[in-house]
């Protein structure tokens, strides 16, 4: 856009409101005075307030609750190139007293404060937190943070909404169940209005991330069956953490490929609880998780039934427009198949619907990084969107390719 373009469109829109490429967010923002903006990418609209964006040295204070796992490092690594957001606090309750340095060594270089152990934490100095934390136990936690912190749960301790359903497939009851009605469920494309206004916001687990983008927007147009609904899923060693496990050892995980969590995984009722609301009606899935012999990356494969009437073309045109301007969900050209490969290290998903041979059946392919999209940078998509900042903040790293 012009300079005079921009100034006529300011104009037209009245006092107070500016007009700039959210691409250019960044170098657009510096100077101005706080106030109400509107970023208009080509893409879309993007409405955020920068009451705290405006001054590089009033950065949002950020806290990492569980530092020294894969998705804390991840979240730290996310954070070193956003603009507004610095991290103040790093709890690591085995590891405290170290640097992040010490135990990543790819994060030496960053200037961070030391490791603490949760009993230990000052959230004094801090405007919102990433709770990287074991399921089970971060419902305790979050109810004794202050009030006023936003938080993001990377756990699945506030996924599911009914409590009873957490204490049949978690093993206990539900800690929290007040907070739980607070708690907005941040699939970030789906339910983005609600995260923009919440507190605490329950960031998804990978596999239902890679499954919910593509079925959701099929399910809410009735172009798909509900029932016959079958997923095949593979995930990266680096999606069962950094415990020390003998499940994940290289000799155990290498050279091979195994099925897990057969009828029993814990991410089978979130699945299912995002596509009965989509659907508004139950909906029961066939899900069967498999561990890859790779560091990180995830494949979802599903197949579902075609309604009477509807073609795979129906099924591309509807993703289309659901996804239309989305920076991070991206529908590839017809016969392109997504690869994990190609999405390795960023915030994107890309997916693809393809025609199965049986008669009045698709194949639907949606691949993610589990470890951004499907934790750490899904949930800085989340946090930038709850405190008012373009939700691409710091998340336009390209992937790793090779």
């Amino acid at each position: 856009m012009s300079s005079s373009a921009a100034a006529a469109a300011a104009a037209a829109l009245g006092p107070d409101v500016f007009l700039f490429s959210s691409l250019d967010v960044g170098t657009q923002l510096h100077g101005l005075q706080v106030g109400s903006v509107r970023a208009v990418s080509s893409r879309r609209r993007v409405r955020f307030s920068v009451a705290s964006a405006l001054k590089s040295e009033e950065k949002l204070r950020v806290g990492v609750l569980g530092a020294s796992g894969y998705t804390g490092s991840e979240i730290v690594r996310l954070v070193a190139n956003h603009p507004y957001f610095r991290i103040t606090l790093m709890t690591a309750d085995r590891k405290a007293g170290q640097s992040i340095g010490s135990v990543f060594p790819h994060l030496i270089t960053q200037d961070l404060p030391g490791l603490v152990a949760i009993g230990d934490a000052d959230f004094s100095n801090t405007d919102a937190v990433f709770c990287c934390l074991p399921h089970a136990t971060t419902q305790e936690i979050i109810k004794s943070l202050p009030r006023e912190l936003k938080i993001v749960d990377l756990s699945a301790d506030f996924r599911l909404r009914n409590v009873d359903e957490y204490k049949e497939w978690y093993g206990q009851p539900h800690s929290a169940p007040e907070l739980q009605k607070e708690a907005t469920y941040g699939l970030t494309e789906i339910y983005r209005e609600e995260v923009r206004k919440a507190r605490l916001v329950a960031n998804p687990g990978c596999y239902p991330t890679s499954i919910l983008l593509p079925l959701v927007p099929l399910i809410q147009a009735r172009l798909v069956g509900l029932e016959n609904i079958i997923i095949d899923a593979k995930s990266g060693v680096s999606g069962a953490g950094r415990g020390a496990k003998e499940a994940n050892l290289y000799t155990e995980v290498s050279e091979g490929i195994h099925s897990y969590g057969i009828t029993k995984h814990r991410h089978v009722p979130e699945i299912e609880q995002g596509l009965s609301e989509a659907a508004q009606s139950k909906v029961t899935i066939s899900f069967t998780p498999h561990l890859m012999p790779m560091s990180r990356g995830m494949q979802s494969t599903i197949y579902a039934e075609l309604l009477p009437g509807v073609t795979v073309d129906d099924l591309y045109r509807q993703l289309q427009t659901a996804y239309k301007g989305e920076e991070f969900v991206r529908l590839l050209s017809k016969g392109s198949v997504p690869h994990t490969r190609h999405i390795r290290g960023s915030n994107y998903c890309f997916l693809n619907v393809f025609e199965d041979r049986i008669p009045g059946r698709v194949i639907i392919i949606s691949v993610i990084d589990n470890l951004v999209k499907g934790a750490s940078g899904q949930a800085l998509q989340n946090l930038n969107l709850m405190t008012g900042y373009a939700e691409n903040t710091g998340l336009l790293y390209q992937p790793l390719f090779p």
